[in-house]
């Protein structure tokens, strides 16, 4: 089975369906030299919203990198991999700080990876708006 775009605001089923499932992701950030930082995250996917989201601490290097890109945000990708499926989703990040947004995330977080997030007062989410998918299923 090829490689094949997806609309990241309507995936097909099975792109959905994979996103859906328990897999442990990368984000990709680049560092201040240009240089790609990939660290093991947990996302989840909203298309409805055309938004991944990843909770994070506010000091994190995945964060720096973020906020160093300017008030316009960092290109990313998050990624994920099981057997021959994978799934990139690619977009515009920025780091929210607004109570509202990260207990959506942690709900979101929840759900997905089946574990409530520890309590953390430095937390932040990363909202990763997306403007390309694609995948294998």
């Amino acid at each position: 089975m090829a490689a094949y775009p997806q609309d990241p605001g309507a995936p097909d089923a099975a792109y959905l369906a994979f996103w859906r499932e328990r897999h442990l992701c990368t984000l990709t950030t680049l560092r201040p030299d240009g240089t790609p930082h990939v660290v093991p995250v947990a996302v989840t996917y909203d298309p409805e919203a055309r938004l991944a989201r990843v909770i994070t601490g506010r000091a994190s290097a995945k964060v720096r990198h973020i906020l160093a890109a300017g008030p316009e945000g960092a290109r990313v990708a998050v990624c994920q991999v099981s057997g021959r499926r994978w799934g990139t989703l690619e977009g515009r990040a920025a780091v929210r700080t607004e109570p509202e947004r990260i207990a959506d995330a942690e709900r979101r977080h929840a759900e997905r990876y089946e574990r409530t997030p520890s309590p953390n007062p430095d937390r932040v989410v990363i909202e990763i708006a997306l403007d390309r998918a694609m995948g294998r299923g």
